[in-house]
């Protein structure tokens, strides 16, 4: 718990500042060693997580980087990171959160969180405070959710870690949510998400590396607020999916971009939400996949090939 707390001040502290710096180019000039250039890379000296490939760049300023490690296979007591979340402290409200897809962490080993019906935000409840935050201003007081019409929409999904119990409980967080009216968020919404799942097999993926979120840095893209005062936080007018698969075959990656309005489209119809990386940074002014060599990233996020995902 004190780790805890010492890696949360740290992060809250330094990292609005280590955020605005660009990485240097991950150079080795070694002879006969090819040389790796990345120039946005993460700057992962305070935080090592930073660096992993499903990492967006990080805004830093109002913005913290909240990483939830857990064991992730109960059966085996495989324990690493979770998931990570961006979190504005000043909008009160994720900017994504991102993980991996690998085979040791797919297992069912457990069922979906549910405490019962305890609404209060304590460590008991259906959707509690996030206990890796430890700064209480940063913390709701009340659940903006209640009443206001909007579920509380996951985005590091519930059904994505059932590999223990505790992997589960903390995609209940409420730095994990979004607000999202219910036909979305039980219709095509869901269907993007079981989508991806089917894309979770040994024959299509070593890892899948996800950042998920929805619009919330500019008026434009923000569909209004809910809740009041320190619990005011924006629902967001569009939301999204990026990925990124690595295979025997090298790497490849596709985005979902979509306006948050209730709807049922699933299987082939969910092709005319795919579009390329490039085009969804442009829409959201995050720069995805920024740890992957620039060689690479410049080549697999300019080209999105809806085939190789399955779509005709």
């Amino acid at each position: 718990m004190r780790m805890k707390k010492i890696l949360i001040t740290l992060l809250t502290i330094a990292l609005p500042i280590a955020f605005t710096a660009c990485g240097s180019d991950d150079d080795d000039d070694s002879p006969g060693t090819p040389t790796v250039v990345n120039n946005n890379k993460n700057n992962a000296s305070l935080q090592p997580e930073l660096a992993r490939l499903e990492f967006p760049k990080v805004k830093g300023g109002a913005s913290i980087v909240v990483v939830h490690n857990a064991i992730l296979n109960s059966r085996t007591n495989e324990r690493g990171v979770n998931y990570c979340t961006e979190w504005d402290t000043q909008k009160m409200s994720q900017r994504w959160s991102c993980y991996q897809m690998y085979e040791s962490i797919k297992d069912g080993n457990t069922t979906r969180y549910n405490p019962g019906t305890n609404t209060t935000l304590t460590p008991t409840s259906q959707y509690p405070n996030d206990e890796y935050i430890t700064n209480s201003s940063y913390l709701f007081s009340t659940d903006p959710y209640r009443g206001s019409g909007y579920d509380h929409g996951h985005i590091c999904p519930s059904a994505d870690r059932l590999g223990s119990a505790e992997a589960n409980r903390q995609t209940f967080y409420m730095t994990n949510m979004q607000p999202q009216v219910n036909g979305f968020n039980a219709g095509t919404w869901q269907y993007m998400e079981n989508m991806m799942r089917t894309w979770n097999r040994n024959d299509f993926r070593d890892t899948l590396y996800v950042c998920k979120g929805g619009t919330i840095d500019s008026e434009a893209n923000i569909a209004g607020y809910i809740g009041s005062g320190s619990n005011r936080i924006p629902v967001p007018k569009y939301f999204y999916m990026a990925l990124l698969c690595k295979n025997a075959q090298g790497y490849k990656a596709m985005a979902f971009w979509i306006q948050h309005k209730a709807g049922n489209d699933d299987g082939q119809a969910l092709k005319q939400y795919v579009i390329s990386i490039d085009e969804l940074e442009q829409k959201t002014g995050i720069d995805f996949f920024c740890n992957l060599p620039d060689d690479i990233e410049e080549r697999v996020e300019s080209n999105v090939a809806p085939n190789a995902w399955g779509f005709k």
